[in-house]
């Protein structure tokens, strides 16, 4: 019993315990902090998207909102020739309606550009007097472009200049760049900048300052982008 006691309390010379296993995640937490500003990013777009639709969709509910029309009634050129050195002399006048036929939202023209062009080519602008256009309401606008401009129209240009200098009718282009907010109530919008496009056919020397083609009136084009 003795040498049995003996070898029990000796030392151990077996096999060594395998150590403690130890779990770590590597690159868990980093992962998991993109990840979730992602999906955070992209639920708050969203978010904002859906506010802003469902703002709009109910601004339009409650006022109804129409687009403002803008055409020109009548033009008059008096004067554009175009002289072997590229320089047009011309004289052009024209009227402008504009109507507001919202019964609600009222509009500040803070900017108001006229330009006026040919071929492309800007030859002439004028700065109008800024307004504010009430309920369905129509307001007027006067552009009145005098004076000479170098203009470069290359062959094909000129070409079509000479061909519209026989028929006494020129293609005239008169654009609009604006600067605008809108009213409604007490509440005044951000600035837009919409752009306004006539095209003209305006005769020469018109007695009664017609359009061409017999049309009373020329509708223009609105981009407000």
């Amino acid at each position: 019993m003795a040498e049995k006691h003996s070898q029990l309390n000796g030392a151990y010379y077996g096999p060594a315990a395998p150590p403690a296993r130890s779990y770590h995640r590597h690159g868990h937490g980093a992962g998991c902090g993109r990840c979730c500003l992602l999906s955070f990013l992209v639920k708050l777009i969203v978010t904002a998207v859906i506010i802003l639709g469902l703002a709009a969709l109910i601004f339009w509910l409650i006022f109804r909102p129409n687009i403002v029309k803008f055409h020109v009634t009548d033009a008059s050129l008096t004067q554009f020739n175009l002289s072997s050195d590229n320089n047009l002399h011309y004289k052009l006048a024209a009227n402008i309606t504009v109507r507001n036929p919202n019964k609600k939202i009222g509009i500040y023209y803070d900017r108001i550009e006229a330009n006026a062009y040919y071929e492309d080519q800007r030859f002439a602008t004028q700065q109008l007097t800024p307004f504010y256009q009430g309920h369905k309401n129509t307001s007027y606008l006067n552009p009145s472009f005098q004076g000479q401009k170098l203009v470069l129209l290359g062959a094909d240009g000129v070409s079509e200049y000479n061909q519209e200098k026989n028929s006494g009718v020129y293609s005239i282009d008169v654009k609009l760049n604006l600067r605008v907010r809108f009213k409604v109530g007490k509440l005044k919008t951000w600035r837009f900048k919409p752009k306004i496009e006539c095209d003209l056919k305006v005769p020469l020397s018109s007695s009664d300052g017609g359009l061409a083609g017999g049309a009373e009136t020329t509708k223009c084009k609105i981009d407000f982008f």
